[in-house]
């Protein structure tokens, strides 16, 4: 398998399984039959989809499942194996033999394993999506990435539905030759991370806007929102790109998770940090189409998690910096000097230096 090959994540029931990382199948449309994720019992058992999403039809709903998310809800995998759906997708872990077996004749465990449609050819979902990604790349002279939905539930004698939803170009790199990310010490950074999306040195930036995780208070996330937004116009208006470092989820529909910008109030930006709560890990973004945004214009995003070891965030040293303007909790600094930023998206890597330290 190569990068070139393509990669799909699947899941059964609703996309929003897919879309909050949770537990889903992954496999390469050119290898379908080779998933390493699930190379052992012990990976299939561990990592594989117990639960799904649906959409409540009904008063009541299913008695099986219980509301998570307005008008969806989430079941376990006993509600799928009633309707007849997941005979077209998992396999069952019997714990006597330690053994997984394709199919739902057996009893024990039932796991998503997706082995009736890509180990027995069920339904050629693997060769739809190979042949999708290369007429998409033909078409857009780029690697595109697909949204798509597959529909086995149909009436007795009717033909499965493969839903071909979206299409869109990935962001070719900013630079084609290898990106090396030199060891330094912490007290040259303001922020590493590693999980970035982005590739590329950017040397040419001066302007940042932090929201100040020492100050910010989720009730006020929509003001903290308004400041964002101001501040973007702003330097949008004077044609200087910025970097934005706040706390939680960027975009969020639940003002306690994030701050709930929309893309607009943050759209100048050309790095976008989104780092954790003090006292709660976030989880990245990936998959959403505010973050496919990023992706398609090159814009830089780091995920960091400081209170679990994944990357920093110097809060202390950016506390100390001179505001040029300040809305509650929102600062915009602006520096002397400007500041590096340095990505490597082969390996998901990626620094913000302070200003005067050189590439």
């Amino acid at each position: 398998m190569t990068p070139t090959d393509g990669i799909a994540a699947v899941a059964l029931g609703l996309g929003k399984t897919v879309v909050e990382g949770a537990p889903c199948f992954r496999f390469c449309p050119a290898y379908p039959q080779h998933n390493v994720e699930f190379s052992t019992v012990e990976d299939m058992v561990k990592n594989s989809q117990r639960e799904f999403w649906a959409l409540r039809v009904g008063a009541n709903g299913n008695p099986n499942a219980w509301v998570e998310d307005g008008p969806l809800v989430r079941a376990p995998l006993d509600v799928a194996e009633e309707d007849g759906v997941l005979t077209w997708l998992g396999s069952t872990f019997s714990p006597e033999n330690n053994a997984v077996y394709d199919g739902m004749s057996r009893p024990g465990v039932r796991l998503v394993s997706m082995a009736p449609i890509l180990k027995h050819g069920m339904f050629p979902l693997a060769d739809i999506l190979k042949e999708l990604l290369q007429v998409g790349e033909a078409g857009t002279s780029s690697p595109v990435e697909i949204e798509f939905a597959v529909n086995v539930a149909t009436p007795r004698g009717e033909p499965k539905e493969f839903a071909f939803l979206q299409l869109r170009p990935l962001s070719a790199n900013r630079e084609l030759d290898e990106v090396e990310l030199e060891r330094l010490p912490p007290e040259d950074l303001i922020c590493e991370s590693p999980s970035a999306l982005g590739h590329g040195h950017l040397d040419n930036i001066q302007d940042m806007v932090v929201v100040d995780r020492n100050r910010f208070e989720r009730a006020h996330s929509q003001e903290c929102a308004g400041a964002v937004a101001r501040f973007n116009a702003e330097l949008s208006q004077a044609g200087r790109p910025y970097i934005l470092i706040g706390v939680g989820r960027w975009g969020s529909t639940h003002p306690w998770l994030g701050i709930p910008v929309r893309w607009a109030d943050i759209a100048g930006a050309a790095v976008i940090v989104e780092a954790g709560f003090k006292d709660f890990r976030v989880t990245p973004s990936q998959g959403t189409h505010f973050f496919q945004n990023l992706t398609s214009l090159n814009v830089g995003y780091f995920t960091v998690n400081q209170n679990v070891g994944e990357g920093f965030v110097d809060w202390d040293w950016l506390a100390g910096q001179d505001a040029r303007e300040e809305m509650g909790c929102v600062r915009h600094i602006r520096f002397a000097k400007p500041v590096v930023v340095t990505m490597n998206g082969t390996v998901q890597k990626g620094v913000i230096r302070k200003p005067g330290v050189g590439k």
